[in-house]
């Protein structure tokens, strides 16, 4: 609603100036006057018109790709082209999906920039951010990514995108449809290939440089970026990559996702080849077929996720070993320390779990398939003062959400390729402290966003002095591949058998290896990326 006051206050301004002036207008063309707080910028499509606020050009919704209603399971086309102004005021619609506020629909290939210059041969460094909730939920549209605050501090660009997700961006057909749909499992992760092909061609209209691209995602986002690194159609597009709490070592075989696509069907009561039938289904329904029951998993819907098809993708993001084809590209890979806080946090009883009711809460928590009762016995050894609750979040965090990230950084490792491992230790003081430093806790920090709706983080000194630590790592790096910079201590690349860790709080400190006996404990068992078989 706000950029939609925005617009009308622009289209007023423009009239009376145009009036004032004694400019006509012609048809088919929208005269533009210039205006303090107007900006206009040209893309291969035509010429948008954004807004100027606080030194910084702001465009939303910029089309990427054309609208993939017509193009359903299949790699989009280029946006069409326009011959008015178009504004660039507001977000683009968030791809299909339940329980969300904003605005959604197929034509979903939009994306934002921040930049505090046009035209003006500055060669920044752009920031490409890709959102998280899995590959099935969420936008770039989120207050916390706005890239303001990135942009005043660093003099960089920041991008964000939407994309197709969920049963638009991974319903596998190659074995149902034909040749057609060959990659009709990956759609959602070839749309980011083509925001970064629109981001090469466009980075200097928007004062950033084509040939120093950061990617930077946190949960799902860091799971797309780490399939980005084996998508050969990605290659040379981006030349700097963080992922934050969001791996990716395997995608789906065609067993399980052809099983997930039947699946669906047999929810829409589809004949499992009626593709065109498919074709004509109204989108809501397609929403509500994204709850079908996944029948490789227990007690879930079906998970949508990238697909070893042999052709958008031709091996596992990070098995058996780390692409060679990223092996050049410097890589930060993070973690939070209370990762399971954002998914059992409000669990029943979680806060007042006792020892006897530990084995079985954790049992079904760990994600690995190991014995309780030996977890639990070796995080009273180490850890004699934590509570049970505290055991809980600890142990399901190291089994659920750090395990990928290690064997991430140990494959880059052995690969010798340039790799900076950090921890989140911050912890929110809101709540009583119930949130710690959970799962999305980062995403505040690095865009040193900490006062925007949604921030977990609280404002206080200590939260404000790890952004400033967290997002000026995020620009050094995103400038040089180095994410050192005067606020932290010198940050070593992950090597073995070191294990260099910065650990980010009000007073960042490197650690070789923490929590190193919780790695080998889990390490003694072993990793299968949930959803992927």
């Amino acid at each position: 609603m706000h950029d939609e006051i925005l617009s009308r206050q622009r289209r007023r301004f423009m009239q009376g100036a145009l009036a004032g002036s004694g400019m006509l207008m012609f048809p088919g063309v929208h005269a533009y006057a210039a205006s303090p707080t107007s900006s206009v910028a040209n893309v291969r499509a035509g010429k948008i018109a954004g807004v100027r606020a606080n030194g910084v050009h702001v465009f939303k919704g910029i089309p990427y790709g054309a609208d993939t209603r017509a193009r359903r399971f299949r790699p989009a086309l280029p946006p069409e082209k326009w011959k008015r102004i178009r504004d660039a005021l507001d977000y683009g619609p968030a791809c299909p999906q339940r329980n969300i506020a904003e605005r959604t629909s197929e034509d979903c290939l939009y994306l934002n920039v921040w930049t505090p210059g046009l035209r003006d041969g500055a060669k920044r460094p752009v920031l490409v951010y890709f959102h998280g909730g899995e590959f099935s939920s969420g936008s770039g549209s989120s207050p916390l990514y706005d890239g303001t605050r990135l942009c005043t501090r660093g003099d960089v660009v920041v991008v964000t995108v939407n994309h197709r997700l969920n049963i638009f961006g991974h319903l596998y057909l190659a074995r149902l449809a034909g040749p057609e749909y060959a990659v009709s499992g990956n759609v959602g992760i070839l749309d980011l290939v083509r925001a970064l092909q629109w981001v090469r061609d466009h980075a200097e209209e928007f004062g950033g440089d084509p040939s120093c691209v950061t990617v930077f995602g946190q949960s799902g986002g860091g799971a797309k970026i780490a399939t980005l690194m084996a998508i050969p159609a990605a290659k040379d597009l981006f030349h700097r990559a963080v992922t934050m709490s969001g791996q990716q070592v395997t995608a789906s075989g065609p067993r399980g996702a052809t099983l997930r696509a039947k699946a669906c069907l047999e929810t829409l009561e589809l004949e499992p080849r009626n593709v065109s039938a498919l074709l004509e289904l109204d989108t809501d329904a397609l929403v509500e077929a994204t709850q079908t029951k996944d029948p490789t998993l227990y007690e879930r819907s079906v998970y949508f996720g990238p697909v070893l098809d042999l052709d958008a993708l031709p091996r596992h993001p990070f098995y058996p070993d780390a692409p060679q084809q990223s092996a050049h590209i410097p890589m930060i890979i993070g973690n939070t320390l209370d990762e399971t806080r954002a998914f059992h946090g409000r669990d029943p009883g979680i806060h007042e779990l006792t020892w006897d009711e530990l084995p079985e809460r954790l049992l079904p928590a760990l994600h690995v398939d190991i014995e309780p009762e030996h977890v639990i016995a070796e995080y009273r050894r180490w850890y004699p003062q934590l509570s049970a609750t505290e055991v809980f979040f600890a142990a399901t965090t190291a089994g659920r959400s750090w395990r990928a990230a290690v064997i991430e950084l140990e494959l880059r490792a052995k690969q010798g390729a340039n790799t900076y491992a950090y921890q989140l230790n911050y912890r929110s003081p809101l709540e009583g402290g119930r949130y710690g430093a959970m799962h999305t806790m980062d995403i505040p920090l690095i865009f040193d966003n900490i006062a925007q709706p949604r921030s977990l983080t609280g404002t206080t000194p200590e939260a404000q002095r790890t952004a400033d630590a967290m997002s000026e790592a995020l620009i050094a790096f995103a400038r040089t591949g180095n994410p050192k910079h005067d606020g932290i201590p010198e940050w070593r690349p992950y090597t073995l058998p070191e294990r260099a860790t910065m650990l980010f709080d009000a007073t960042p400190k490197l650690e070789n290896d923490p929590r190193g006996a919780e790695r080998r404990l889990f390490d003694s068992v072993p990793y299968i990326q949930r959803g992927t078989y």
